[in-house]
């Protein structure tokens, strides 16, 4: 009965429309340029040309990323600190771990 209450107590966040709007572009972004490098890998583009379209993906993730964390320390981060719920700069603090790997 646990598993299914674990299962339930995924956290979510109300974006405003802005925030959502740009969020969701962005992504419609990446994955053109993701379905754009699958067709060059499709009709066998040289490697170099290849690489530098990962490489503007991977930039393109990493702004994305960007936007993301800054949003979430100022809304959800600063909310909850100023709730008392200081687990949450634990969190935060992991999360960062796994961006910087």
């Amino acid at each position: 009965m646990s598993e299914e209450k674990e299962c339930c107590l995924h956290k979510t966040k109300e974006r405003s429309e802005k925030e959502y709007k740009d969020l969701i572009h962005r992504l419609n972004r990446i994955e053109g340029q993701i379905r754009g490098i699958k067709g060059m890998v499709e009709k066998d583009a040289y490697c170099t040309d290849i690489l530098t379209q990962v490489a503007a993906v991977n930039a393109a993730l990493n702004s994305f990323n960007k936007v993301l964390l800054s949003n979430h320390i100022k809304t959800c981060v600063t909310r909850d600190i100023k709730e008392g719920k200081e687990e949450t700069v634990d969190e935060l603090v992991a999360t960062l771990q796994k961006l910087m790997k």
